[in-house]
């Protein structure tokens, strides 16, 4: 694909492009719709009409607040945010300047609620789909669906979805143009057997790296929902080291 491709979601009715994008991440950084407007040079009228347009197909995007000591304003809801990844996403994909990695956390099942398994790894104890079966699994992370915070900006518990959480160390980058792959050395929380420490990877965009201040030696904090760690039995899994493996 040449580097002036035209990425965008269709979901319903609306189609999702650049400038969409642009919009919820102006509306973000301004914390309203009308510094939003001011910023990208569009009429405020328009831009509160699209961010409608996209929530009658996709649901609620911006949260509204009013008054207040701070005069209120707006921010993304957790549906933008992942819209969002999402079309990074697929523009790391016709870009091709990336690859997908895996990260393998392995250890006993301690723990059940219905499909999820609680997973005792050397990182700490990690929520996964685990066959209900598997009394031993190697878990698998993939690099899309690691989301990162500053350890001064985890979001709360309360108000996310169920999420796996790991604090770390920022050891490597590798940048493409848009699109950031970000190795991560984990906090270990028990004895790994004289294991490397445990890695992690995350495929964020450059803005996230210029926005976090991602750099070697910086402390991150990663998050994973749990329906995106998947569990097979660790006699499935070709070795049962813990580590990060690449693919296409």
């Amino acid at each position: 694909m040449e580097k002036e491709f035209d990425p965008y979601l269709r979901i319903d009715d609306v189609t999702v492009d650049r400038s969409d994008v642009a919009m919820l991440r102006a509306i973000d950084d301004c914390g309203s719709l009308s510094g939003a407007a001011e910023a990208l040079e569009r009429s405020y009228p328009r831009l509160q009409q699209r961010v409608v347009t996209l929530e009658e197909s996709i649901g609620p995007l911006v949260e509204r607040t009013r008054g207040g000591a701070d005069g209120g304003g707006s921010s993304l809801t957790e549906t933008a945010r992942e819209l969002l990844a999402r079309f990074d996403r697929l523009v790391a994909a016709y870009e091709g300047v990336t690859r997908v990695d895996e990260t393998v956390l392995s250890g006993p099942v301690v723990d059940r609620d219905g499909e999820l398994g609680t997973v005792e790894t050397p990182v700490g104890e990690v929520l996964a789909v685990v066959p209900t079966d598997v009394e031993s699994a190697a878990v698998t992370i993939r690099s899309d669906a690691v989301s990162l915070h500053a350890p001064s900006d985890v979001p709360r518990a309360e108000g996310t979805s169920v999420r796996n959480r790991f604090s770390g160390t920022v050891a490597w980058l590798d940048a493409g143009d848009a699109i950031a792959r970000v190795g991560l050395e984990l906090e270990a929380e028990r004895d790994a057997d004289g294991d490397e420490p445990t890695a992690l990877v995350a495929l964020v965009t450059r803005r996230s790296v210029e926005t976090l201040g991602l750099e070697p030696g910086r402390s991150i904090v990663a998050s994973v929902k749990a329906t995106a760690a998947r569990g097979i039995s660790r006699d499935e899994q070709d070795g049962a080291a813990t580590g990060a493996r690449t693919g296409n």
